[in-house]
């Protein structure tokens, strides 16, 4: 009896081309954080609502852990390791650091991958538009605050810290 091998899927994952021998339905956060041992994107609810998981997908904020690893082919992944390093930190993984934007830092990924693609679409957006953007990027530390201070940090738009 023969047996059938799918063939290996091609990633490009931060600018590095990965070739993935899971089945193609796997979830691309499994490959991102099983495979490839990217820590950025974390598994929260699994459902893609909460925003833990979330990564950059040709730009555009996308939830891996509901993403098929064969919808990502030809296309360009970026994870919180790929947008700056510890000694040469992304705008906005600076703003965050800035702001103290974290509790547990849970949630911390998904923040900051959701506000890099924001800044990507509209580089100056207003308070109103940062809260819109991450509504569903859930924190259940209370950072909120920070948060948005840092978006708009990162944005150009700093705001005085509040009391």
């Amino acid at each position: 009896m023969a047996h059938w091998k799918q063939a290996p899927i091609r990633l490009s994952v931060n600018g590095r081309i990965h070739d993935v021998g899971a089945s193609s339905d796997t979830a691309l956060l499994h490959v991102l954080r099983n495979d490839l041992e990217l820590n950025g994107p974390k598994y929260g609810c699994g459902l893609g609502e909460c925003g833990t998981c979330t990564v950059l997908i040709d730009g555009v904020a996308a939830r891996s852990c509901v993403i098929p690893i064969e919808g990502c082919g030809g296309r360009e992944v970026v994870t919180l390791e790929g947008l700056g390093s510890r000694h040469d930190p992304d705008p906005v993984q600076e703003a965050f650091i800035t702001e103290n934007a974290a509790q547990c830092g849970y949630c911390l990924n998904g923040m900051i991958m959701t506000t890099k693609a924001l800044l990507m679409r509209n580089p100056h957006p207003t308070e109103q538009e940062a809260m819109e953007a991450l509504r569903y990027n859930l924190c259940r530390c209370g950072a909120h605050m920070e948060i948005i201070r840092a978006v708009m940090r990162a944005a150009g738009n700093a705001v005085e810290a509040r009391d």
